[in-house]
């Protein structure tokens, strides 16, 4: 699990097919302190598995259902990319709760200076849109947001300064495609709701004492 505060940037340094997969390298411009070979990095908000580690330079395999729903099928070596590490139970959620499973891509349709912030609008598709809601969050490349307006086709985020500086998004001009992942709150909620009231019955266990008995646990 991760916040959507990026930690820094990194760096695609290489890119090699693995069939219908790739294998990026990727070097951090912050020291990747207590990370180790398995563990999670979210990169432009996808989670990834860092498989082998050399410093600040570490590689990560992406499958192509990771391709086919990000924008990983646009990446090129030079890319810069938003990087964080994933949550400890010791930290504080500054953002909100992102799982690194990005839903699909948005493209940034408008960018417009008002007073000390960047409206930020972008496109998305209707069955991303049905997730958002005004003042809600969402990830864009990994970067928690709040959403200042919404329609079935477009949301709207106000960019401070602060983060259009440490972020992809105060370099990505009007077209660029980017990372979506809608609250995870919400798809839990859809879920529950439209699922028949028998199926939501709690069903008797199999394991009882008799059962306990029969296997040698008493």
């Amino acid at each position: 699990m991760f916040t959507g505060i990026i930690e820094g940037f990194g760096t695609i340094r290489d890119i090699r097919p693995t069939g219908q997969g790739s294998r990026f390298a990727i070097e951090a411009d912050f020291p990747l302190d207590h990370v180790k070979i398995g563990d999670s990095i979210a990169v432009n908000g996808s989670c990834l598995t860092a498989v082998v580690l050399d410093g600040r330079r570490f590689e990560v395999d992406v499958a192509p259902e990771t391709i086919r729903r990000t924008v990983f099928s646009t990446i090129h070596v030079g890319t810069r990319v938003n990087l964080e590490r994933a949550l400890r139970l010791s930290d504080r959620l500054d953002g909100h709760i992102v799982s690194g499973h990005v839903d699909g891509v948005g493209t940034i349709v408008s960018k417009e200076r008002q007073a000390n912030a960047v409206i930020v609008t972008i496109a998305v598709e209707k069955h991303l849109s049905r997730y958002m809601i005004e003042k809600g969050s969402v990830a864009v490349d990994g970067i928690s947001l709040t959403i200042n307006a919404i329609t079935d086709t477009t949301f709207t985020l106000s960019i401070i300064p602060h983060t259009a500086e440490i972020t992809s998004i105060g370099q990505k001009p009007p077209g660029s495609i980017v990372n979506i992942e809608t609250d995870l709150v919400g798809k839990y909620i859809e879920k529950f709701l439209m699922t028949p009231k028998a199926e939501q019955e709690p069903k008797a266990s199999p394991i009882d004492m008799a059962f306990l008995a029969e296997k040698g646990f008493l």
